[in-house]
């Protein structure tokens, strides 16, 4: 979370989209991320090969589809 507020606090990296990979299921938690900017909240554990699958299609779409 201190992570989290430092990047989304600063000008300079604020629109640094920001994936919140946690063990973390408590409501709270969920809530203050996104209050404090979260993009996305996922939970561990993963899957790790849905995970790098999904990673890689998130990466193309920032690559190839996603409009500066």
């Amino acid at each position: 979370m201190e992570v989290l507020a430092r990047i989304k606090g600063d000008v300079r990296t604020r629109k640094i989209p920001v994936i919140m990979l946690t063990s973390s299921k408590e409501q709270n938690d969920v809530v203050d991320s996104y209050d404090l900017g979260v993009n996305s909240y996922i939970v561990k554990p993963v899957h790790f090969d849905r995970f790098a699958a999904t990673v890689q299609q998130l990466g193309m779409y920032w690559l190839l589809l996603n409009q500066l």
